[in-house]
């Protein structure tokens, strides 16, 4: 999926079109359409993210998980910040490799998500 693609979804699920969302950001015609196949400058890219209120990497499709759409944008950094600041990860004296650390941060992605999840319906029930 390009960053076009991300982005068109993104237009769709709000119920714009790509014309319309340049008009919105002060972009030129047709300017969305070639990020088709180059790639944008980080300014433009920086202005669709703040927008859509996602990040630069979830446009580039450097995120590994998307997050569950009730989660606002501070709850995606918190977890963001948690998880880089667990790194190295060890278990039991011995290193984790590469792989191993990717299944970790996947579980703790899942894991984290339903806590928030928990706690959220549990706010809304008081």
């Amino acid at each position: 999926m390009t960053v076009f693609d991300r982005i068109k979804k993104l237009a769709d699920d709000q119920q714009i079109s790509i014309v319309e969302l340049e008009e919105r950001l002060g972009f030129g015609r047709n300017s969305l359409y070639s990020w088709k196949k180059k790639m944008p400058n980080s300014g433009n890219l920086e202005k669709v993210a703040d927008y859509f209120d996602v990040t630069t990497d979830y446009l580039l499709g450097r995120e590994t998980q998307n997050s569950p759409d009730w989660a606002t944008k501070d709850d995606k950094i918190d977890l963001d910040k948690w998880l880089q600041s667990n790194v190295p990860m060890g278990f039991q004296g011995m290193d984790m490799d590469d792989e191993t650390k990717i299944k970790v941060r996947a579980f703790l992605e899942g894991v984290f998500w339903e806590d928030k999840q928990k706690h959220r319906n549990d706010d809304n029930k008081k």
